[in-house]
């Protein structure tokens, strides 16, 4: 029995992102159901480097119910009602001097990839490409729950990689014809605009202007905030990508107070989500939380209702995600025959 060796390339070949985002809705659903087991994110800090290590394990079981729950069935596998579980381990860093000094990326993902019956392990797989697709596939659950049902436009603070995800996954969920593009940056945000023109009707704009589209993401590592309520519309619907460490803000606190919040992790997004700030200064209270995202997927909480106004998807990155990513990867790559097949393991040894 061989191991699958799958690398960046062959990652983003078999993620399919309309597989991939119902994979993230039912593994949020499985959450919600208490069918995944998720230690918390442990770290191992080395400040002789400037850097860290983060251990991301988890283990989920959809169901049969859970995988046919799903309010995007035209995009599902014919065989995900029969259900499923899976479990991996990512193995991430943090090491801010690496793009000056070795001329390496900051992050650098590994996932493992096992299977819950035996342990053996079925791939390794990049997980940094893995990490980047399923931040957007959450922001697509979290748009499909909350943003209005005839959204068209897109406005993005930031136009970093993970900007080009947040527009793969979103437009599969909703209908977008035109993206409306903010960052500092004047090349980026050009090389954006190239990327995607044959496809949407795609402009640089102010915050404000990317703000009173029908969906915003942002996605920026700031810690002073940079979106105001002035800068969204009436019924906006905001993914906020950016703050995956303490002290990190991108939504003023006014806006958060005014806005119905929904997390992704009640504790990953107290200690270093978009909400992490104003909560720990008493500014936001678990009061001004009205959900977690696999509450509105399971049905126990309403997403958008007709009074709905400003929505707020607050996202830190779960574990259950990377190993729903890597189950939708390793499937794939199994049938087309991608990446290297090797024998990690000795199966002659009892």
């Amino acid at each position: 029995m061989n191991t699958i060796l799958l690398d960046s390339d062959d990652v983003d070949e078999n993620i399919r992102m309309g597989a991939l985002i119902d994979a993230v809705e039912q593994a949020f659903g499985a959450f919600e159901r208490g069918d995944t087991q998720m230690p918390a994110k442990s770290y191992i800090d080395l400040p002789q480097y400037n850097g860290d290590f983060r251990s991301m394990p988890a283990y989920l079981n959809v169901r049969g119910s859970d995988a046919s729950s799903s309010q995007s069935g035209s995009r599902r596998d014919a065989d995900a009602a029969d259900g499923w579980d899976a479990a991996g381990l990512k193995w991430v860093n943090v090491h801010p001097d690496n793009p000056t000094d070795h001329d390496l990326p900051t992050v650098l993902g590994t996932m493992i990839y096992s299977d819950p019956e035996t342990a053996f392990p079925l791939a390794i797989m990049d997980g940094t490409t893995l990490t980047m697709k399923r931040t957007g596939a959450a922001a697509a659950v979290a748009t499909d729950h909350l943003a209005v049902s005839d959204a068209t436009s897109l406005g993005l603070v930031g136009a970093g990689v993970q900007s080009y995800t947040q527009l793969d996954a979103i437009s599969e969920i909703r209908p977008i014809e035109e993206v409306v593009v903010s960052d500092l940056d004047e090349e980026r945000v050009q090389r954006f605009i190239d990327a995607y023109d044959d496809e949407f009707t795609v402009r640089a704009g102010s915050i404000s202007e990317a703000g009173h589209c029908d969906v915003l993401s942002t996605v920026t590592p700031v810690r002073d905030p940079v979106v105001t309520p002035e800068d969204v519309g009436e019924h906006t619907h905001i993914n906020a990508i950016g703050a995956d460490a303490e002290g990190k803000h991108e939504l003023a606190d006014e806006l958060l107070q005014a806005a119905t919040v929904v997390i992704d992790d009640h504790e990953q997004c107290t200690h270093s989500g978009e909400i992490n700030v104003p909560y720990t200064d008493g500014t936001l209270t678990d009061a001004d939380i009205h959900a977690e995202l696999g509450e509105l997927v399971v049905g126990t909480t309403d997403g958008r209702t007709a009074e709905t106004d400003v929505t707020v998807f607050d996202s830190t990155g779960l574990a259950i995600q990377d190993v729903a990513a890597a189950h939708v990867v390793y499937e794939n790559a199994s049938e087309s025959d991608s990446g290297s097949r090797f024998g990690l393991i000795d199966t002659d040894v009892q």
